[in-house]
C-alpha cells in the first residue's frame, strides 16, 4: 500500500505552485547512471527544466568503478570525480548531497526528504542503485565487517589496514579481488573465500579461473575456492572466519564482496510495481508515467544489470525521454569485463559455455601466462576469454557485438587483428618458415635455429635426442609436436616418426608424459593441467577428461576433489547401460558370498520394479538386467536399505574377489581362501584405477577360482600364498606370472594393497594391469614389491590413505586429529553412493 506522505492540504499547496513555476525534475541517486543521464540531457536541445539531484552520501558524482585504485592508493578520491562543484552550477543543477528521500507521494507528485522537507516533481527519475548483500551467518554484524560499495567503506578499509594484521574477503568476484589486491598493497594479510571452484565463474572459463588464482597466489593472497562461510567469529570485534569444513581463518578485518542487490524499497513503498527490482518498459518508465528510474536498482524484462555499459546505454534512453526525442528503446546488449588489479590482465565478453552448437579456437602460451579462447556459432563470435595477452580484447569484442562472420579468418582468428590477411600453411612448412630466432620452447628459451643447429651438428634422429640436447620440450612438454615438426622439416624423408601416441587430439603429450608433469609440476586441478601442458581446447574432451579426472584423483587425493562429469555414464548412474537403453544393476556379494536376507532383498526389487532379467555372474554375483533408468535411485535405495553396496561392476577400479570354499568346506583346501577374499575385497573396493580389476583367490594349487587369469590372484599353498599378477581372460588372454611368495594373510593383504597402489601411481589411464606389467617390466615390479620392504610398506601407506580419503572428509579426519594410517573398515563408507545429476 502506497504511503500517506502529503495532505490533502498540502498537495493542493503543491500543485498550485507546480502551474506558477517551471517543469520541475527531481532525480534520487546521485551515482554514475544519475550522472550519464544528465550529462547525456544537458548535451540534447531540451525544453527549460529546474533539475534537483539527491544524493545520500555526502559528496559529488565519483566513478565507483576506481574505488579499488583509491582503496590500493593508486589514486586519490579527486583523480575519480566525474562531475565536480563547477559541473554542478554550469547546469543550474542543484545537488542536495547528504540528503536521503524517505517518501514518495504520487497523488500528490512530490517526494520527502528525512528532514522531514517536501519538494514537489513534474518527472521524477529513481537512480537509488543497489545494496551490497550481506550472507546472512553469525557474526555479520560483528565490528570489522565491512561491504564494498562506496568511499565510506574504502574508508573503513584503509583505517583498518594502518593496524594490519589478517584480511578475509568472501567472495571471489572482481569487487572480491580488487578489494584483496587493495588489502594486501596496504600490507594486510589476505585470504579470499570463495564458495565457487572457480574465481569469477560468471565473467571466465575454469582455465582463466585457474590462471588468475594463480596470478592471485603469486602476490601472497590465500585463495580458498569452494569454501563455505559458516560463521564470522569474535565477541566484539571480529577475530576470524570459520568454514563449513571446520577450518578457521584468523581476520582482523572481513569484506563482504558476494554480489548486490537491487534497491527498491522506496519505490515498492510507492506503490511502483516491483519484482526484484522497480519494474521499467523500454522507455524506462515506471508503472507511474511521470516516474522513471535506471541503474541497479531497476528490472528491465526480467533481468537486473550490475555491469556499467548497460547502465550507460539506459542513460542514453531516459535523457532522449526527458528531451521529448524519439528513440528506439532500450534493448540490452552484450557486456565485457575487466579485472583492475595492476599487472593482471583479464578480458572476457559473451558466451563461453558449453555448447554443443558452439566450436572454439584456443591458443596457450603456458611459458608467459597467456591463453586465448574463441568460441564460435555458425562462423561468428559469441564468446571470447582472454588472460595475459589482452590487446584484441576490443577487436574481438566489436566483431562479436556486430555478429560479423569469421570464416575466412578462422585459421588466423586466434593470433588477433594484425595477424589476418595471410595464408595458412600446412604445419611442418609453418614450422620451417619461422625465424631462426622464433621461440620454439618458452620454459627452456630455446629458438629455432639452436635446435635445428643440434640436429645437423650432433646426427639428432629423434625427440629424446633433441630433449637431451637442447632442452626443448623438457618442461611442459606442450612444444613437443614442435620439435618433432622441426624433426620431419630439417631430415626430410630420412625422418621416422617416433611412433608416440598422444593422449587425444588435445594435446601432444602421452598418458605418461601427462602423469608425469601433473607430479613435477605439482599441477591439482584440470584447468591447472590444461594451461600449464598446452592443451590445443578449452577444457578437453571425451578422451582425456575421464584420464585427467582419475591422474589428479590419484595423485592428489587431499587436493582434488572428484568431478563426476569427467566419468563415463556408467560410473555416473552406478549401473552398466545395456544395448536397448537400459541399465544392469550389479550388488556386491563379498568373496561371492550371500546370506537369506540379502537374496530375498534382491528378489523383492526384482518383483518391485519388473526387471525381467536375473543371472549369476562369472564374478559370482547376481545381476539384475533390464532396469529403466528412472528406477536407478529406487532400486539402490532400495538395496542400500538392506545393507548391500554397489558392486562397482561398471568401474575402473575393484570388480570382484573370486573365491573358492577353501578350508571352510572343501577337503584340499590348504587356507581360508574365502575368508582372505572378502578381506582383500573390503580393503580394496572403492580405490579407483587405471582400468578394471578383478582379483580371485584359490584355496589350492587346483585353483578352482581361476586365480592365474586375473589382474592379481592368489593361491594358498600349505605354506602360505603365492601372489601372481598380469593375468587376462578377456579379448586378450594371458596366464599370470609369478610375483613370489608371503607367509601370511597380513603380508598378502599388504603386498596386494602395494601392487595395486604402483599399478594406480604409474598407469597409463585404461591400460590394464597386465598391459603395464608389460611396459614396466615384471622384475621391476618383483624388486619394488617383494625385494623393497620400505618401498612396498610405502606404497600400503599411501593406498590406505587414498581410501580414507576417499571414504571420507579429509578436512573432518585433519580436524579430528585422526591418524589417517589407521586403516578404516568398509563399515564407514556410505551404502548409498549418490547418483550424480544426469
Amino acid at each position: 500500500m502506497e504511503q500517506e506522505v502529503f495532505s490533502a492540504r498540502e498537495r493542493e499547496h503543491i500543485h498550485e505552485n507546480r502551474r506558477q513555476d517551471a517543469e520541475r525534475l527531481v532525480v534520487i541517486g546521485n551515482g554514475m547512471a544519475a550522472g550519464r543521464a544528465m550529462e547525456e540531457f544537458f548535451a540534447k536541445n531540451h525544453p527549460p527544466m529546474s533539475v534537483t539531484v539527491f544524493g545520500a552520501e555526502p559528496r559529488v558524482n565519483y566513478n565507483r568503478i576506481m574505488l579499488s585504485p583509491v582503496l590500493s592508493g593508486e589514486k586519490a578520491f579527486e583523480d575519480i570525480i566525474i562531475h565536480d562543484e563547477a559541473w554542478y552550477a554550469k547546469h543550474g543543477v542543484t545537488l542536495r548531497r547528504g540528503e536521503a528521500i524517505v517518501a514518495i507521494d504520487r497523488e500528490a507528485r512530490a517526494v520527502e526528504t528525512a528532514a522531514g522537507e517536501k519538494l514537489p516533481y513534474d518527472k521524477l527519475v529513481i537512480a537509488t542503485g543497489s545494496q551490497p548483500f550481506v550472507i546472512p551467518v553469525p557474526g555479520a554484524n560483528l565490528k570489522g565487517v565491512v561491504t564494498f560499495r562506496d568511499l565510506d567503506d574504502v574508508a573503513l578499509m584503509h583505517e583498518a589496514a594502518e593496524k594490519g594484521g589478517h584480511a578475509v574477503v568472501i567472495g571471489g568476484g572482481l569487487l572480491g579481488l580488487e578489494a584483496a589486491a587493495g588489502l594486501s598493497l596496504k600490507g594486510m594479510k589476505v585470504s579470499v573465500v570463495h564458495l565457487m571452484a572457480t574465481l569469477m565463474e560468471r565473467q571466465l572459463d575454469p582455465n582463466a579461473g585457474y590462471l588468475l588464482q594463480k596470478a592471485i597466489t603469486e602476490r601472497g593472497i590465500e585463495v580458498l575456492v569452494a569454501a563455505n562461510t559458516e560463521a564470522i567469529l569474535g565477541e566484539n570485534c571480529v577475530t576470524g572466519v570459520k568454514l563449513k569444513d571446520g577450518r578457521v581463518l584468523p581476520a582482523d578485518l572481513v569484506v563482504m564482496a558476494v554480489g548486490i542487490r537491487p534497491n527498491a524499497a522506496l519505490a515498492k513503498a510507492a506503490g511502483l510495481e516491483c519484482n526484484r527490482g522497480v519494474l521499467v518498459d523500454d522507455f524506462l518508465r515506471t508503472s507511474d508515467e511521470h516516474i522513471f528510474a535506471l541503474g541497479e536498482c531497476v528490472e528491465h524484462r526480467g533481468q537486473c544489470y550490475g555491469l556499467v555499459a548497460p547502465l550507460y546505454d539506459m542513460a542514453k534512453i531516459l535523457a532522449s525521454e526527458l528531451a521529448g526525442e524519439a528513440t528506439g528503446g532500450f534493448i540490452p546488449s552484450v557486456s565485457s569485463t575487466k579485472l583492475k588489479v595492476t599487472g593482471i590482465d583479464l578480458f572476457s565478453a559473451g558466451d563461453f559455455s558449453d555448447d554443443d552448437e558452439n566450436n572454439e579456437v584456443v591458443l596457450r602460451d603456458p611459458s608467459r601466462g597467456i591463453y586465448k579462447r574463441v568460441i564460435l556459432r555458425d562462423n561468428k563470435i559469441v564468446g571470447t576469454v582472454l588472460y595475459g595477452d589482452t590487446a584484441d580484447g576490443a577487436w574481438y569484442f566489436d566483431l562479436l557485438k556486430k555478429s560479423e562472420d569469421v570464416g575466412a579468418m578462422r585459421d588466423t582468428l586466434i593470433f588477433g587483428q594484425a595477424y589476418q590477411g595471410g595464408s595458412p600453411l600446412d604445419p611442418t612448412a609453418a614450422v620451417a618458415a619461422l625465424p631462426d630466432d622464433a621461440e620454439i620452447c618458452g620454459c627452456n628459451g630455446v629458438c629455432k635455429g639452436a635446435i635445428v643447429t643440434a640436429i645437423q651438428s650432433s646426427g639428432l634422429t629423434t625427440l629424446e635426442d633433441v630433449r637431451t640436447k637442447t632442452k626443448a620440450s623438457a618442461s611442459c612438454g606442450q612444444c613437443a609436436g614442435k620439435v618433432e615438426l622441426l624433426l620431419a622439416a630439417t631430415l626430410g624423408e630420412s625422418y621416422q616418426a617416433s611412433g608416440r601416441r598422444p593422449m587425444c587430439k588435445c594435446t601432444d603429450l602421452t598418458h605418461e608424459e601427462v602423469r608425469g608433469f601433473i607430479k613435477s609440476k605439482q599441477l591439482k586441478s584440470q584447468p591447472a593441467v590444461t594451461q600449464e601442458l598446452g592443451w590445443k581446447t578449452s577444457g578437453g574432451c571425451p578422451t582425456c577428461r575421464p584420464a585427467l579426472n582419475y591422474y589428479l584423483l590419484c595423485d592428489w587425493p587431499y587436493d582434488y576433489k572428484d568431478d563426476y562429469q569427467s566419468r563415463f555414464v556408467n560410473e555416473r548412474v552406478h549401473a552398466n547401460i545395456q544395448k536397448d537403453g537400459t541399465f544392469s544393476v550389479v550388488p556386491r556379494m563379498w568373496g561371492g558370498v550371500t546370506t537369506p536376507d540379502e537374496l530375498r532383498a534382491i528378489a523383492d526389487v526384482v518383483d518391485r520394479f519388473k526387471i525381467p532379467t536375473v543371472k549369476v555372474t562369472g564374478g559370482q554375483r547376481i545381476d539384475l538386467l533390464g532396469v529403466k533408468k528412472q528406477d536407478l535411485p529406487a532400486v539402490w535405495a532400495q538395496l542400500n536399505a538392506a545393507g548391500m553396496v554397489s558392486g562397482f561392476a561398471y568401474a575402473k577400479g575393484l570388480r570382484t574377489v573370486k573365491t573358492c570354499v577353501g578350508t571352510d568346506w572343501c577337503r584340499f583346501g590348504t587356507q581360508d581362501s574365502t575368508g582372505l577374499g572378502i578381506k582383500m575385497e573390503k580393503l580394496l573396493c572403492g580405490s579407483w584405477t587405471p582400468a578394471k580389476v578383478k582379483l580371485a583367490v584359490s584355496g589350492c594349487p587346483r585353483n578352482c577360482a581361476e586365480a592365474t587369469v586375473k589382474d592379481i590372484g592368489v593361491i594358498c599353498t600349505d605354506s602360505g600364498y603365492d601372489l601372481h599378477v598380469a593375468g587376462a581372460a578377456g579379448l586378450h588372454v594371458r596366464a599370470t606370472d609369478l610375483l613370489g611368495h608371503v607367509d601370511s594373510e597380513e603380508a598378502a593383504l599388504e603386498h596386494v594393497a602395494a601392487i595395486m597402489q604402483m599399478y594406480r601411481e604409474e598407469a597409463a589411464y585404461l591400460d590394464r594391469l597386465w598391459k603395464w606389467v608389460e611396459k614396466s617390466g615384471l622384475e621391476r615390479l618383483r624388486a619394488a614389491i617383494m625385494d623393497d620392504h620400505d618401498n612396498r610398506k610405502a606404497l600400503y601407506e599411501r593406498f590406505l590413505i587414498s581410501q580414507r580419503v576417499a571414504r571420507r572428509d579429509p578436512w573432518a579426519e585433519r580436524a579430528a586429529g585422526k591418524d589417517m594410517h589407521e586403516f578404516m573398515p568398509l563399515a564407514v563408507l556410505s551404502p548409498a553412493l549418490p547418483l550424480a545429476a544426469e
